[in-house]
């Protein structure tokens, strides 16, 4: 897809949007990485039920790692791989505390050194927490992305490489909003609802269903 099409595709989702926002509820920087490393292959509600009673009694690394895995386990059960990510979020705080005085890293390589946080999730930490374009490539960005024809791959890297390259810069700091808001109300995996997708003209995908309302 050219690129002046892929513009007017973000223009027509900015006009619809103008400032998306992540549905994860924080108060702090260090309160979006936790949710967002609980988020992994789960639901950003059902993270959102959880970090309401967790951050209640514990929002900072110092009490979290207080806490300690079990007693984390407790507020986080409802999520799924929790035994896991228990693990992670108690050693992030603990490296938290002992290598960044309680700041979370503001580049991608220092934030991947932490467990549990891959790429995906960096990139959402930094364009959320510190304002910086970068694009988080989850299920719903990579499938939007290659139905649409903006930056079609195989894997979620080589889609975010071709998003970077082909989203115009007054587009990027937005955009993987934009993409998911799509993916998961319109553009939906099973049955996409393209009768209600404001950016149909412009989609390439062959399977379109067009009498879906």
């Amino acid at each position: 897809m050219d690129k002046n099409n892929i513009a007017k595709i973000f223009e027509v989702l900015k006009k619809d949007n103008p400032s998306p926002m992540t549905e994860l509820k924080y108060k702090t920087k260090f309160q979006l990485l936790i949710s967002v490393i609980l988020s992994a292959q789960t639901t950003d509600k059902s993270v959102n039920a959880a970090t309401a009673k967790l951050f209640k009694i514990a929002g900072t690394p110092k009490k979290i790692y207080a806490l300690g895995e079990e007693k984390l386990k407790d507020f986080i059960r409802s999520i799924g791989l929790y035994n896991a990510k228990a693990k992670n979020v108690v050693q992030t705080c603990k490296i938290l505390m002992a290598k960044f005085q309680n700041k979370v890293p503001s580049d991608r390589d220092t934030l991947q050194k932490l467990p549990g946080v891959g790429r995906k999730t960096a990139n959402v930490v930094l364009n959320n927490a510190f304002g910086l374009p970068t694009i988080g490539v989850d299920t719903h960005v990579f499938r939007v992305s290659n139905r649409l024809g903006i930056a079609q791959g195989k894997n979620v890297l080589e889609v975010e490489k071709k998003l970077e390259k082909n989203v115009p810069e007054k587009f990027k700091l937005h955009a993987h909003h934009w993409l998911i808001i799509l993916g998961r109300y319109t553009c939906i995996a099973r049955r996409p609802l393209c009768g209600k997708c404001k950016v149909f003209e412009f989609c390439r995908y062959k399977k379109k269903i067009i009498n879906d309302g």
